[in-house]
Order: C-alpha cells, then structure tokens, then sequence
C-alpha cells in the first residue's frame, strides 16, 4: 500500500514518513537503554521536555530557513547571525541586550536581501561573504578572546526557565511556529512566497514584487537566527564564538526532511517542525549510545540520504 492510496497529498507524504522515522527512533533507543541500563528514558516526559528545550533553538533556526528555501534561495551567514547576536545582546546588556540582538539579525537579513534580490548575487555566494564578514566583525570586537559578558536575566528566564513545567524557550518557539505557518498559510505574503518559489520569472510577470519579497524573507531569516542566539546565549549563560556553527546543516536538513523542496514552492510548516524533532531525537539516542563523534556524524548523514531517497522515489513512483 502507497501513501497515495491512503488518499495522502504530495505535501503530506514526507511528513507522515518522517513522522514514522521518529517512532522507529523513540522505539530503537528505548530497547536499547532498557536493555542497557534497565530503564527508558526516552519516554519520561521529563526528558522529552528537556529535548525539546534544546530542540527549540534550532526550531526557531530552521524557521527562517523555511522561508528563504520556499524562495528557491538559502541563507549560510546563519551561523555568525546567530553568534553576533548573541554577543552583542551580552556585550550591551540591560534593556537593550535583546533589540539590540534581535537589531543584528535585522541589519544581517536586510543586507542579504538587498545583494541577492537587488544585486542579483547568488544566495549561496553572497550569505557565506557575509557570514565571513560577520565572523571578522565578531572577532575584532572580542579582540580574538572569548566573550567576558553573561547573558541577560531575562535571556536566562527566557532560555532556561520554566512556567508550570514547560521551559520557557519552548513557548518562544510555539509563538515562532504560529506565526511562520499563519504568514504562510493564511496571508498573501506566503502566497507569494510560494509563487516565486516554483517560477519567479512567472511570479513577476503576474505582479508580485519579487524583489521586495526576497529581502522580507532574508529579514525573517536573520531575525529568526539572531533570536535563537539571543536564547542560546541565555540558556548558556554566555556567548561565545562558533556558538552558532551546530544550526547551519541541521537547520537545512530539518527543513529539507520535513518535506519543503530544497529548490522551493513546495513544503508545509509542519513537516519543518516534525523534521526538527527527528533531528533532536537522533542526536540524543546516539549520545545515549556513547556513539563517538565520527560515528554519529555518519549515521547522522546516512539517515538524511535515507530519507530523501525515500522521497524521491516516492515522487517518481507518483509521476
């Protein structure tokens, strides 16, 4: 039985495949700690809880990804987008830490909009030029040594507290997610997000301003980034340089295995969602595992290429 005969849209079958991946994963790590410690905790809401945690600033990451991927484009200054912020909202410090973060992925989102919509540079050149510029930046403020500045009080409440048992960085994240799928799905800007991702030339001539947005969707990019800095910074206590270099591939491949087509108009919110969780869930059951590094980078891969060769054979079964 295909997915197309249970009556499942182009748009729903990697979701539901994803979605099944993720209870082969909770099913294969809870064997294996049980088998191991005599326990599972990979089913204790409290752990769950705690994955999520952490999971939320790459959700929020992968967002904005989600968004310049739908345009057929891709954002790689996100790393030190995300690094500047953070350290720069704990170099200012007080009231103004958090806009003045949020402030850096704004400037950084807005430049790349304008080079790749105005200038016409492509995406992938000219974000990595900037992710270079942002790192030389970052360095000659911190004189080449690690950041001194603590994050915020309210960084840390937003990153690492808890209302009524929820960390706090997962409502962050909840509030991101409703607002990614209401433009998405409910305003004329996702319309045309859409549009300029299967035919931009098409999309113009239809009268969408293209340009305009391009540079909306680099904004939200870099907004999205600095944000998840902004939390890192608070749920760690500081910044740091590289702090952002974790986000980039798996912010990518969250969004590519939740479905959205990596050359754009295609993909639904939620299968950005579900492929964060899978990437979260992933990495935790390899480090319960004592994977060492090099391995868990290579099943990480292989688990990728897995399921996108699964989705491709999936659309050529459908064609």
């Amino acid at each position: 039985m295909t997915t197309a005969s249970l009556g499942l849209s182009r748009d729903d079958r990697p979701i539901l495949i994803a979605a099944l991946f993720i209870l082969v994963i909770l099913v294969a790590g809870t064997v294996y700690t049980f088998a191991r410690f005599g326990s599972a905790p990979l089913l204790s809401p409290t752990y769950l809880l705690q994955q999520l945690q952490i999971g939320a600033f790459l959700g929020i990451v992968s967002a904005g990804m989600m968004m310049v991927i739908l345009i057929a484009q891709i954002d790689l200054s996100v790393p030190w987008t995300l690094a500047a912020a953070a350290m720069m909202a704990t170099s200012i410090g007080g009231p103004l830490a958090i806009p003045v973060g949020l402030g850096v992925g704004l400037v950084v989102g807005l430049i790349n909009g304008i080079g790749i919509a105005y200038l016409r540079v492509p995406s992938m050149i000219f974000t990595l030029g900037v992710n270079a510029v942002m790192r030389g930046l970052m360095v000659a403020h911190t004189g080449g040594y690690a950041p001194q500045t603590g994050a915020t009080d309210l960084m840390r409440m937003l990153a690492g507290d808890r209302t009524l048992g929820i960390p706090n960085a997962l409502f962050v994240w909840i509030a991101v997610s409703v607002l990614i799928a209401i433009v998405l799905q409910r305003t004329t800007l996702g319309r045309y997000v859409y549009a300029i991702g299967n035919k931009e030339a098409a999309a113009y001539l239809a009268g969408v301003d293209t340009r305009r947005i391009t540079v909306i969707c680099f904004v939200l990019c870099g907004l999205a980034a600095a944000l998840a800095g902004v939390l890192l910074a608070g749920y760690s206590t500081k910044a740091y340089q590289g702090m952002g270099d974790a986000y980039l591939l798996p912010s990518i491949a969250a969004v590519v295995i939740g479905g959205t087509n990596i050359l754009g108009g295609r993909g639904r919110y939620l299968g950005t969602l579900i492929g964060v969780v899978l990437i979260v869930l992933l990495n935790s059951v390899l480090s319960i595992m004592d994977m060492p590094e090099a391995g868990r980078q290579v099943i990480y891969g292989l688990v990728i290429i897995f399921m996108l060769l699964v989705y491709g054979r999936g659309e050529r079964v459908t064609s």
